[in-house]
């Protein structure tokens, strides 16, 4: 049967396994932090199956609709996929003796990799739900490294354990709360960043001074912290078939879609609303391409249709999304169509600001 053996060597074989973290994910069995039962492996029934995505480098859900029965579906906690988890680790720049506090225990995996590592008393880690926090307590006793976890909002970060020498995060925050720069001084913080438009970036950031100042890196796709979230609705949350106001543009919303450094300039000014390009079915290769306030009263949609130049255009509540995205998009085509890593972000105690090329060159609000 597959085995921790076989990570090993698909970790290996794709590079993705520093040496420093080798002895860490060899002694640590994933597979007893893997639930008998998730979406795709079923350990009675299949246990083949069940052992290749509990070894593979492939994340596993482990929770969907925080645990309530009847929703629709939504993964709502996992254990991620190994090979981005040792990315983290490696952006965490950890060295023997650190205090590593981690927000976001999940199934308890990773805190047990650090603890290998560490030794046990180096680490803790929060969870804000009760029922994952448990389970990963479980998890870690019958691995043997018997973590501390603690049920709690991780935003508040874990001041019994400061000060840390790094804290990791494995959800996606909106906004780095200032706790946690003040319970790492002289240190560093990675966590995935960002709105609902763009959510995929690492942010790396290593504190000085009471200021946490860094850049951002990877592609991460993790869940959002829970009371952050956002980009959660269907078109059908938040269009009821009202009619907006029309107008044209000449931006193909493709040109915006397919351009990931595109996506996360326009995500840095608009936070709270995100994309969603829906083709039609019929072979006609057109597309609407959506525009949904997180708060759903507004909406904005843009019609392609191939060949043409120009493309119908329809807003409808409070705001003007797509007039919104536009001026980010021309923002950002005058800047140079700068790459994500030249931004970077900076959280003190008057929030955080993102930042082009230089902290002192603050990206606009909408």
């Amino acid at each position: 049967m597959t085995s921790q053996k076989r990570l090993v060597e698909i970790l290996t074989d794709k590079g993705a396994l520093p040496p420093e973290w080798r002895e860490a994910v060899e002694s640590v069995d994933r597979g007893l932090f893997i639930p008998d039962r998730f979406e795709g492996g079923d350990k009675e029934a299949d246990p083949a199956q069940w052992a290749r995505l509990a070894y593979g480098d492939v994340p596993v859900v482990t929770q969907v609709d925080d645990g309530e029965e009847g929703g629709p579906g939504r993964p709502t906690s996992s254990s991620s996929m190994p090979s981005m988890m040792l990315e983290m680790l490696s952006l965490l720049d950890v060295h023997d003796g650190h205090r590593i506090g981690e927000v976001g225990a999940g199934t308890g995996l990773n805190a047990a990799w650090m603890a290998h590592r560490l030794c046990r008393e180096n680490v803790v880690t929060i969870e804000y739900d009760p029922a994952v926090a448990e389970q990963a307590r479980a998890n870690l006793k019958t691995a043997g490294l018997p973590v501390v976890v603690i049920t709690g909002d991780g935003m508040a970060g874990i001041p019994a354990f400061s000060p840390l020498d790094r804290l990791i995060c494995t959800c996606t925050v909106r906004t780095v709360p200032y706790a946690w720069v003040e319970q790492t001084p002289g240190g560093k913080i990675v966590t995935p960043w960002g709105g609902s438009f763009h959510s995929y970036s690492f942010a790396v950031l290593d504190v000085s001074d009471g200021t946490a100042q860094g850049r951002f890196t990877g592609y991460p796709e993790f869940m959002w912290a829970r009371n952050q979230r956002g980009r959660q609705w269907a078109i059908g949350d938040v269009y009821h078939r009202q009619e907006g106001v029309k107008s044209t543009t000449p931006v193909d919303p493709h040109d915006i879609d397919n351009d990931a450094d595109a996506l996360f300039a326009i995500g840095t000014r608009l936070r709270d609303a995100y994309p969603k390009l829906h083709h039609a079915d019929d072979g006609s290769r057109e597309a609407t391409y959506w525009i949904l306030g997180d708060d759903r009263t507004s909406w904005a949609t843009v019609e392609y249709v191939p060949g043409r130049t120009e493309f119908e255009v329809e807003q409808y509540g409070p705001r003007r999304l797509w007039d919104e995205t536009a001026a980010a998009w021309e923002w950002w085509l005058a800047q140079g169509r700068p790459a994500r890593d030249r931004f970077g972000l900076t959280v003190d105690r008057d929030g955080q600001r993102v930042w082009l090329d230089e902290p002192g060159w603050l990206v606009p609000a909408s």
